[in-house]
């Protein structure tokens, strides 16, 4: 098995278990400096779906968006208190990072 193929699988099971988990309560008004952790939820998802609809693939806009949430996620993450969010925000961000990983580059 490639690493290629080895790293969508493992995006494909992250997910499926961050699909299954709720988002945690605690985490529906946070804000980080100006980033609502929400709305990096929103973005990630956004994008991982259209991935997958796209056999993998991204436009350039969902490239772009992607690596700006990755980013706005890795400062988050350690403002967290909670282990349960963070775990949570912490499974997303590599999620995301999956993705980008795994995106030629588009138009």
């Amino acid at each position: 098995m490639s690493e290629s193929t080895e790293q969508i699988q493992n995006a494909d099971r992250l997910w499926e278990e961050h699909r299954h988990e709720p988002f945690p309560d605690n985490l529906r008004r946070a804000t980080f400096g100006d980033t609502h952790v929400w709305l990096l939820e929103l973005d990630i998802v956004g994008c991982v779906l259209r991935w997958r609809d796209n056999g993998g693939t991204l436009d350039s806009k969902d490239s772009l968006l992607l690596q700006s949430c990755i980013k706005d996620l890795d400062r988050v993450i350690s403002e967290i208190n909670d282990p349960t969010a963070a775990h949570y925000c912490q499974r997303l961000h590599q999620l995301a990072v999956l993705v980008a990983e795994n995106t030629p580059s588009t138009k």
